[in-house]
This record gives C-alpha cells, structure tokens and sequence, in this order.
C-alpha cells in the first residue's frame, strides 16, 4: 500500500490540535504552521494527482483489513483532482486570511481550518458511505467554528440556521444508511455496486428510498432547490476567507451525487435505473432560477455574491443529472472554474468591503485602488456569469453541448442562458455602483477615506493566483478537458472500480 494516499487525512488531523493546544497563544507560531501544513498538503495532493493520471484505481486498506469488512480510502483520477482542487484552493485563503489578519480574529481558526481540510479530503478520498457520513460530521463541526469566527449577532444567527439544517440532512443520512445497510448488507460503495446489481427491479423498493434519501442529504450539502435557502444566508455573514474555503463545501455533495449515484445507483442498475437524474435535473434547473433572481435583486455585495454561487451549484447539477461521460467532464471542468471564481469574488470582496465601511450597494466616496478592485471584481465577475474569455465561458459552452438530448436540450440551454443574462445584468449593476458611480459628480472625494491604507502585495496576491488559475483553465481547455474525459471514462468504469476494491474475482 501507497501510504501517501492517506496522508490528505493524516495531515492535518495531526497538525489541528497541535495548533489548539500548543500554538494558540502564538498567532505568528500557529501562521506558520498552518501555512507549513497547507504547503504540504499542496505538494501531496500534487503527488497524488500524478499517481492516480496513469488511470489506475490506488487503494489504502486501514489496519490492511480487505474491503467491504475493513475501511478503505480510493484514490483515482476523481477523487485526486478533488483534493488538489481542495489544496490550492486552502493555499490561497490562509494566505489571504493571515495577509489581512482576519486568522487573528479569533483563537481557533487555524486550527479548525485544518480540521475543515480534514473532513473535505477525507470525503474525497473514502470508498465507506458510512465514513463518508463521518467526514461531513466533521466538516459540519469545523465549518460552524469557522462561520461564527470573530463573533456577531447577525453571524451567530446565520450559523445557528446553518446548523440546524445540516443536522437535519445529518439525520436523513442516518435513515439512508440504515434503509441501505438493511437491504444489501453493506456501506462500502464497491460492494454495494455488486449487490444492489443483483436485486431484483420488483424487489428493491428499500434501494429506491435509500437513494432517495442520500440525494435529498447530497442536495442539501450541494445547496440545491429547495434546499438552498441556507448558502446565502451563510456565505454573506461568513468572514470572507470562511466564504471562499466554503466554495469547496458544496462540491462535497456535488461530488457525492457523482461517486455514489454513478457506481453502485446507476446507470444500467435495474432497480434504481433512472431514479436520480429524475429528480435532479428539475431541481437544478430551478437552482439556477433562484441564484439569477437573488443576483438581479441582491442590494449588499455578500447576498450578490452568495446567490451567484448557488446558480453556479444549479449550472453544474443540471450536467451531473445527465449522468452521461460528455455531461459528466463537462460538469467536472465547471466544478474547477465555479470553485475558484466564487473564492475570487469573496476574497476581492474583502479587500473593497473593508476599505468602504459596508457591504450596501449605494454610491459613497471611491475607495484607495479604486481601479485595481474594480478590474478584480469584473474579471471574478466574468468568470462566474460565464463570459470570454476566462473559463466560465467554456465551462458553460462545454455543458450546453453536452445536453443535447431532445427531452433536456430546451429547458437547459434556456434556464441557462436566461440565467446567465440575469447574472450579468446583476454583476453589472453592482459593479457599476461600487466602482464607477463612487467616482461620478457630486460623489465625495476618495481624500475624505485618505486614512484608509491600500492593500498591500500580500493581500493582493491571493486574489490574482486565484484570477490567473481561471485563465489559465481557459488557456489550457484542451489538455484539462482531456484529463477530465480520463477521469469520467474511469468513474464510469463500474467493474474496473469494483476489480480494484474488491480483488478480481468480484462480480460487478
């Protein structure tokens, strides 16, 4: 066994409480450290994606117990791509975090930013539905931590509420996993395959209900119609660093949708054939309606922003709900893109937020580096409503052209370029009123704010890697989309997968 596979998990779990118990009193010690762990991780997550592009299936049995009786972390293309995406993305928010001091804030953060990293790969990396439930667990603690991070009545009421909903999908979980345990005898996602193949179509009613209800608890993870109303309410009261590192949450359940309703639920299982993508396709489509609206009428910048990132979650669930190889790599270069332009605008975000005094869209004296912002959030901003030339746009082009099925083809491309359309219309007024009218006659100079210091190159620098990774994911479409098309041909390789996790003689 590769022992490196579970390293992702292993890091910072270890690095966590080590910055809790020894290093809280130190912020300079516990920066240093969480910067260390990121950079580690980053260089691991590096190895790992080169291990796993030979398109083999790498498996680490914990206690070297074989599988389905002992657990198992699998490492493959997906699940590689998942944690590096999680390590870049964790890399630029702690830099921006400690370069505009928000990680002082707070005792915690650094700590519980590295148990957040924690449950994040760990879901990446399991092949166990029940370890899977655990990593959330995990990722639910941490993330609540970090959403009250500096305190505030308005925060504490929007991470109670997100809270009590992640409870209840919790719960639902566990109904999952007990209906499925009860009915094939196993939660190790190779195994199940196998058994839920071999159940009669008449016969696998429970199966049915059971994937019902992991969609249900994936939908809300992935803030999905109708169970989305949380993302905006805690996003726009989350610090901003908290916000961009939650651009990577709900691809936790985006990515649940894809493992486990791809491999054991379909396609071409009798008794579940069909059965996500009927409920999925409608709800997304209705996810994208719901974020272009809350773009158009959003009157603060945060709510703009979050309501963008949950039509983002729409646009990518409607390809995930075709559950073909074309939609699928279409979805999975769009979970990149969407990741790293909804942290652009939380982070630029940040740096306008801070030097005006609120979040309010209304016209006040022109901040220092009115310019600079203004082409960072128009360049963020063009990348999430999906314009050239950065890589929404292709994002986008390549998810249209997946969904050309006769029965999907009307109301996805409509839903999408509508909303599209709504979401530039809406970026455009916000930026208009932050950016161009701040300078306009008979607005205040920018001299009354001289006090205000500008943002410094290490508060600067996130932002632009995070810029320059979207266009570079438009430079280089042609290679990305080649290994994306590798990566869906091996998750849908059921048996290849089952082989690898089962031993040979297993039937899939």
């Amino acid at each position: 066994m590769n022992h490196w596979i579970i390293a992702p998990v292993v890091l910072p779990a270890l690095l966590a409480p080590l910055i809790a118990f020894v290093m809280r009193h130190d912020i300079s010690l516990a920066r240093a450290a969480s910067v260390a762990g990121s950079l580690a991780l980053a260089a691991i997550a590096v190895g790992l994606t080169i291990l796993a592009a030979g398109g083999e299936t790498h498996l680490y049995r914990l206690g070297d117990w074989p599988a389905p009786f002992g657990i198992v972390l699998v490492l493959d293309r997906l699940s590689a791509l998942m944690v590096l995406l999680t390590a870049i993305l964790a890399l630029i928010v702690v830099t921006h975090a400690i370069a505009t001091g928000w990680d002082a804030r707070g005792r915690h953060f650094h700590a519980l930013f590295q148990f957040q990293l924690m449950g994040i790969c760990g879901a990446f990396l399991t092949g166990d539905i029940f370890n899977l439930f655990v990593f959330f667990e995990i990722l639910l603690i941490a993330s609540y931590g970090l959403m009250i991070h500096s305190g505030g009545r308005e925060r504490m009421r929007a991470g109670l509420q997100y809270v009590v909903i992640n409870l209840a999908g919790s719960t639902l979980f566990l109904f999952a996993l007990g209906t499925l345990y009860a009915s094939t005898g196993t939660l190790n996602i190779a195994d199940l395959a196998v058994r839920v193949a071999q159940i009669p179509a008449e016969e696998a009613a429970l199966v049915r209900v059971a994937a019902i209800l992991l969609m249900i608890v994936f939908a809300v993870k992935a803030a999905l119609f109708p169970v989305q109303f949380w993302l905006p309410a805690t996003y726009s009261n989350a610090p901003a660093p908290v916000a961009a590192l939650f651009a990577i949450m709900t691809k936790v359940g985006a990515y649940a949708i894809l493992r486990i309703h791809t491999v054991a639920f379909g396609p071409g299982v009798a008794g579940t054939e069909g059965l996500p993508g009927t409920w999925l396709f409608p709800a997304a489509l209705v996810t994208i309606a719901v974020g272009a609206f809350g773009v158009l009428g959003a009157r603060r910048l945060m709510p703009l922003i979050a309501f963008s990132a949950v039509g983002s979650m729409g646009t990518l669930l409607v390809a995930v709900a075709a559950f073909s190889p074309e939609a699928t790599a279409a979805a999975l270069y769009y979970i990149v893109h969407s990741t790293f332009a909804a942290a652009a605008l939380f982070l630029v975000a940040d740096l306008v937020l801070t030097r005006r005094g609120g979040d309010a869209l209304v016209s006040v004296p022109a901040t220092v580096q009115n310019g600079l912002f203004a082409a960072l959030f128009f360049a963020a901003a063009i990348a999430m409503a999906g314009m050239p030339p950065l890589s929404g746009f292709l994002g986008k082009l390549l998810i249209l052209d997946a969904l050309r099925d006769p029965g999907e083809m009307a109301w996805a491309w409509s839903v999408i370029l509508i909303g599209s359309l709504l979401t530039i219309v809406g970026f455009a007024r916000a930026g208009s009123t932050l950016f161009w009218k701040s300078t306009a006659a008979g607005v205040p100079a920018s001299s009354e704010k001289a006090d205000v210091a500008p943002a410094g190159p290490a508060e600067i620098a996130p932002v632009m890697a995070t810029v320059a990774v979207l266009a570079a994911l438009a430079v280089f479409a042609g290679p990305v989309s080649l290994y994306l098309e590798g990566t869906t041909t091996q998750l849908f390789d059921r048996a290849g997968y089952i082989s690898s996790v089962l031993g040979p003689d297993a039937e899939g």
